[in-house]
């Protein structure tokens, strides 16, 4: 037997949300951005992570571009996600109360393999804390190896 959907409730209008209000920031100071495809709520996602976290998450976002020019975004789960047509999602960022996440969904095939073990097998992490040296050359490195392998679907 199908589960009957529960229905859509509009918000009233006190409840509403200016068009101008900044996101919310859920717990571990990640923001909440409804979900969309393309570049528009990346950097909406971007533009609303803390302190220096946008600035970092800004040289992510243009060092996945300059890797991969034809890179497809999108923000799901208030994360962005970075993909291939046709081919899935390679990699996946997200925000904690003292880092950036970085999720290589194949990063177990790249080489070397990124440091940040995961419960699942084939993913990998790399942590990004306020007074790290990222190695932009590595982090180029593990996208574009990651951009050629099969994506997750999601």
């Amino acid at each position: 037997m199908a589960k009957a959907k529960s229905p859509k409730v509009a918000a009233k209008p006190s409840e509403a949300r200016p068009a101008d209000a900044k996101p919310v920031l859920l717990s571990g100071g990640n923001p909440q951005i409804a979900k969309g495809y393309g570049d528009a709520p990346v950097q909406a996602y971007i533009a609303a992570m803390p302190g220096w976290k946008s600035e970092v998450g800004r040289r992510l976002d243009q060092l996945i571009m300059q890797a991969v020019p034809q890179v497809e975004k999108a923000v799901k789960w208030n994360s962005p996600f970075y993909g291939m047509e046709g081919e899935g999602w390679f990699l996946g960022i997200h925000c904690f109360t003292g880092y950036i996440k970085v999720a290589f969904f194949r990063g177990l095939s790249l080489r070397p393999v990124p440091p940040g073990e995961s419960k699942s097998k084939d993913t990998r992490y790399l942590h990004i804390h306020e007074d790290d040296h990222l190695d932009e050359a590595q982090f180029v490195s593990w996208v574009k190896q990651a951009s050629q392998l099969p994506g997750e679907r999601m």
